[in-house]
């Protein structure tokens, strides 16, 4: 046994040697921290003396190390860590409010809930004679403008090359796969998934020029339920076009895009009640500066379907990353109050703003290099509803101010009003509602 521990000891020291000889990696760390304290008034938006308010701290911290292997060669992970409410001991189905962890492993069926890290992204990322590859879970989601955009990390491979002021890109990306689940009633009775997953197919083009940039991007949706053999099991094949265009033209900048997806959005195994897709939506936001002050609007527009006619589906593009109001449209808002019950009525107003429109202005002052002071007006209601329902989602009013206290350190503070529009009434006019606000204050680091 000696003898063995002195073989591995000098095993280890050769090996150690020798990487120390040889190692080129280095690492750079980047990432961010937040934590924002948030207070509402009516979640509900009832006309009640007894609102449901909440107050609620929520925080997260992320970790993007970034390993240089060698010249043109990376490896880049992403992490998140204690993303949450402050305070937050909830398990699935239960909490318990004197503890603020467990020794529970994972498949007992109760796990913690973000209680460490969340594991999100690992690519690797290498130049070759034809361009660019990055092959592993990486960003997702992103194209163009913020408009229909919903980030996410997914497995994909992505080959960009660059040829003088064209950018051409293709991907192949794995949003679903279930080849190794399996769903059984009863022991030793299992009915396997067949062929049920979720691929994309994308091309696109970017086009870069003095005053700023142009795309145009076409995606393949390839989709399947899966247990084939079963009636209600369908594929879906949809296609998107969506061409874009940012510019800066003396004080001003203007961004927009359209998207359009058509094809099938259904073909059921039965080979009846098949679905097409017709989605659309536009979006446009211009915004001027005059010394320390800057002015702009910006209108979004995502086509709805009433479900007046079963065999089309006319949904238009879901805009997660891009938030208009504090509280209506508000993606951020949806991630922080999930954990939390989210109930209220404005719910129901997807934050993806999908069947809607919005039109906003806008205007900021820079009273000192290191302040912005913002206000910001929505008008919003959906494309299309159903009978009984009212299109208007109502007014909004923000106002938020921050200040650097270091380059890469923000506070922020906000508040929202919101005069709820009678869509929130639901299927009856009779119905009372009541306005909504929001407080919150937000510190922000990056690094």
């Amino acid at each position: 046994m000696k003898k063995f521990l002195v073989v591995l000891l000098s095993l280890g020291l050769i090996l150690a040697f020798g990487m120390t000889a040889s190692a080129q990696t280095s690492v750079k760390f980047g990432g961010s921290f937040y934590v924002m304290g948030l207070y509402e008034n009516n979640q509900q938006i009832s006309d009640t003396d007894n609102t449901y308010s909440r107050a609620f701290f929520y925080t997260r911290t992320r970790l993007q190390p970034v390993f240089q292997i060698a010249e043109g060669l990376t490896l880049t992970t992403r992490m998140d860590a204690i993303e949450k409410l402050w305070g937050e001991t909830n398990w699935r189905g239960s909490y318990d409010d004197k503890m603020s962890s467990r020794r529970q492993t994972s498949n007992a069926g109760n796990p913690k809930i973000q209680e460490s890290f969340e594991f999100e992204r690992a690519y690797v990322t290498f130049k070759s004679a034809v361009g660019q590859f990055d092959i592993g879970y990486q960003s997702s989601g992103k194209w163009g403008t913020d408009f229909g955009d919903d980030e996410q990390s997914r497995p994909r491979v992505k080959l960009t090359t660059p040829m003088g002021p064209f950018t051409l890109l293709a991907v192949y990306e794995k949003q679903f796969e279930a080849d190794q689940s399996a769903k059984g009633t009863a022991p030793n009775t299992y009915a396997h998934e067949v062929d049920k997953d979720n691929d994309n197919y994308v091309l696109a083009g970017i086009f870069k020029f003095n005053s700023g940039n142009a795309g145009l991007l076409l995606k393949y949706n390839n989709y399947r339920s899966g247990m084939v053999p079963v009636a209600t099991a369908y594929k879906s094949k949809v296609y998107v076009v969506a061409p874009y265009l940012k510019a800066t033209f003396g004080p001003v900048y203007v961004e927009g895009e359209f998207i359009y997806a058509g094809g099938k959005a259904a073909e059921f195994a039965s080979g009846v009640g098949d679905i097409d897709k017709q989605g659309m939506g536009a979006y446009v936001k211009a915004q001027a500066k005059f010394g320390p002050a800057y002015a702009g609007g910006s209108v979004l527009w995502s086509s709805g379907d009433d479900g007046s006619d079963k065999t089309k589906n006319k949904t238009g593009p879901e805009s997660q990353d891009l938030d208009v109001g504090l509280i209506l449209g508000n993606d951020a808002l949806q991630t922080w109050t999930a954990s939390s019950g989210n109930g209220g009525k404005y719910a129901a107003f997807d934050s993806g703003k999908s069947n809607s429109l919005m039109i906003s202005a806008f205007g900021g002052f820079n009273p000192t290099p290191k302040t912005n002071v913002e206000m910001i007006i929505v008008k919003a209601q959906r494309d299309k509803v159903a009978a009984g329902y009212d299109k208007d989602l109502g007014y909004e009013i923000d106002v938020k101010a921050s200040y650097k206290i270091y380059d890469n350190l923000t506070y922020m503070v906000g508040a929202g009003y919101l005069m709820a529009g009678d869509y929130f009434k639901g299927a009856s006019s009779s119905n009372k509602i009541d306005n909504d606000y929001l407080l919150m204050n937000r510190l922000s680091l990056s690094f």
